[in-house]
């Protein structure tokens, strides 16, 4: 899967699910159940034990599911994940020496940004995308709205804050896509392999995106 395609993919989607868990198991459940629910992109974090060895895996396994590393800090780490098969980068925080090796091999990379100073840093850095954390607590959708105004030409993605209240609001302020974690994988839900109840949930936020998008597209 080329870069351009991989950028599609997250963009067309709308949603970033991101799994952080303690088994590998437990990884690979969260991340086949949201991909049978239609949402063809996930984030192993490398906070995930056996994390390289997921990705891995899942790369191999589902050619046309894009499978990312997350929590991804230094260049080292970026290349064992490249090297286990992940299809893009990402990370909390702007990780200059993630994104530049991200460049280097062609790989599509997502760093985290918080401030207008930082995002445009990410930007010009070469990102595909920019994350915003902990978008919750620094304003929520109206920070999101308020980012786009001067920086309309930076493709973001909220994260952190972002609930079945929120999430039409974020895409309707802007955002290209939306960052998920619990909200989407609870851990209850995973603990009990509930498959139903996460497509339920993967059903609801697609649904989301999709009608704020329409929404947008017609005011705007």
């Amino acid at each position: 899967m080329k870069r351009h395609e991989v950028r599609t993919r997250i963009e067309e989607a709308g949603i970033l699910p991101s799994v952080r868990v303690n088994s590998r198991e437990l990884a690979r459940f969260a991340a086949e159940t949201v991909y049978s629910a239609g949402i063809p992109v996930v984030e192993i974090t490398m906070t995930t034990p056996g994390a390289l060895d997921v990705i891995d895996d899942l790369a191999k396994r589902y050619p046309d599911m894009a499978v990312g590393a997350g929590t991804v800090l230094d260049e080292e780490s970026a290349r064992l994940c490249i090297d286990a098969g992940a299809r893009f980068l990402t990370s909390p925080g702007f990780v200059p020496e993630v994104v530049a090796y991200a460049n280097t091999v062609n790989v599509v990379v997502l760093p985290g940004a918080l401030t207008p100073t930082e995002i445009i840093a990410a930007w010009k850095a070469g990102s595909d995308l920019v994350k915003i954390f902990p978008t919750g607590h620094i304003g929520g959708v109206k920070y999101v709205r308020a980012l786009k105004v001067p920086l309309p030409q930076i493709p973001l993605i909220a994260t952190g804050g972002v609930n079945q209240l929120t999430a039409f609001d974020f895409i309707q302020a802007g955002a290209t896509a939306i960052g998920l974690g619990g909200e989407l994988l609870p851990k209850e839900a995973l603990h009990f392999r509930q498959e139903d109840r996460i497509r339920e949930l993967a059903s609801r936020f697609l649904g989301l995106v999709r009608d704020a998008r329409a929404l947008r597209e017609t005011y705007y």
